[in-house]
């Protein structure tokens, strides 16, 4: 209990960070559909905000190094209520881009810094009962987020000043903590293709589940009002994808260290594959029809990075897992880069079914790749544990490595 008080103001910090950034993608969403943007615009400011993500979390290590964790904390949350307040001074997707950019900045380099601080203070007796926590904090805020935008206004200064005064409020618990900082952490070398050495099969699987999040979250908005759901209900449709992903992690983890993880990938895949025909399908359901769908939706994708993860590590040095971790998360932000814009194009062109229509289609093509990979290459005789594996930052990777040790 003492350990868990002490990083009560990271805690804090983080929570009160994930209902900021994390309710201005689908608030984004709904002022750009009632100021007339068109929907590959309000794509393309999904695929800013994870531009900033890549932009964060390449650089956060180095300004940690330079000025400290805390003015690091201050710096990045300052661009992000920068971002937000600057939302109604210019009224142009173009010019929201590049605001979202600073909120993906900030979310990344917030991250870096909270889980820096973690790591350097965690033991190994501690380590289990803390990411614990940090985890059910994490999946707190982001649940929330989804649902403060039931509460704001689209297309509203004063919806964009409150997110503001959060991300600001975020600031007070962690630069006013009397704990003392911890040493900077070298920067993790980042080597993409690290992980396409030790597993294409894993490098796959983490584009696709960005495919499957980032596209839902920054368009999933768009969707909802093309089938009919108000604000409110939309906020409860994007909160029953996290749900259902946050339910899945446990149960699939428990078959990915019993069973061999290609399997579990392939049947997650297939079992999301049904899951987005169901909801491109099936036309006219019902508001509980479209949150069910939600919810088996994130059951179904939100586990494949942590699959994908599990089976990369598997086959990595333990010199490795941290540089592993790093290039795991460089093609997830490839991914997450392209998927809002591209599927928000294609709702465009074809209609909201086209949303999961693109993400089946990318669940099939990891499918037929994972069959393919197991007739070249047998499972590892050894393997790491399963973590759930939270896409937050470069330094993530030495923050849970030793929970992949058996």
């Amino acid at each position: 209990m003492r350990l868990l008080i002490s990083f009560a103001a990271l805690f804090l910090s983080v929570l009160l960070l994930q209902l900021s950034t994390g309710g201005v993608g689908p608030l984004d969403a709904l002022s750009g559909l009632a100021l007339d943007f068109t929907k590959a615009q309000i794509g393309m400011l999904g695929s800013a905000h994870f531009l900033g993500f890549f932009i964060g979390c390449w650089w956060a290590p180095r300004l940690m190094g330079s000025v400290g964790h805390s003015r690091a904390f201050a710096a990045f949350t300052a661009s992000g209520a920068i971002g937000l307040l600057a939302h109604y001074l210019v009224i142009d997707a173009y010019a929201w881009a590049l605001f979202r950019i600073a909120s993906g900045f900030c979310v990344a380099g917030c991250y870096t810094v909270v889980e820096a601080w973690l790591q350097a203070k965690v033991t190994n007796e501690t380590r289990g009962r803390t990411m614990g926590v940090y985890r059910v904090v994490d999946m707190t805020g982001s649940l929330a987020a989804q649902l403060v935008i039931s509460v704001l206004e689209p297309a509203s200064y004063v919806s964009y000043n409150l997110l503001a005064l959060l991300c600001c409020a975020a600031l007070l618990p962690l630069t006013l903590t009397r704990t003392e900082q911890p040493e900077t952490p070298d920067a993790p070398r980042l080597h993409p293709m690290l992980a396409v050495t030790r597993s294409p099969l894993a490098a796959a699987g983490v584009v696709v589940a960005a495919l499957s999040s980032a596209s839902f979250r920054m368009v999933g908005p768009v969707y909802g009002q093309e089938v009919g759901l108000v604000t409110d209900q939309i906020a409860w449709f994007l909160a029953a994808f996290v749900l259902g992903g946050a339910l899945a992690q446990y149960p699939v983890g428990w078959l990915a260290d019993r069973f061999d993880r290609r399997w579990v990938l392939i049947g997650m895949s297939l079992a999301a594959v049904a899951s987005c025909a169901a909801t491109a399908l099936m036309t006219g359901l019902s508001t509980t029809g479209i949150m069910l769908n939600a919810g088996i939706f994130g059951l179904t994708t939100f586990p494949i990075y942590s699959i994908s993860a599990a089976h990369a590590h598997d086959f990595a040095e333990s010199h490795e897992r941290v540089e592993l971790s790093a290039a795991l998360m460089f093609w997830f932000a490839v991914g997450a880069i392209a998927a809002p814009y591209l599927a928000s194009w294609l709702m465009e062109a074809f209609g909201p079914p086209a949303l999961f229509v693109m993400i089946a289609v990318g669940h099939i093509v990891l499918v037929v790749f994972g069959l393919t990979r197991m007739r070249v290459r047998a499972a590892p005789e050894t393997r790491t544990a399963y973590v759930w594996a939270p896409r937050t930052s470069f330094l993530v990777g030495r923050l849970f490595g030793k929970s992949r040790e058996r």
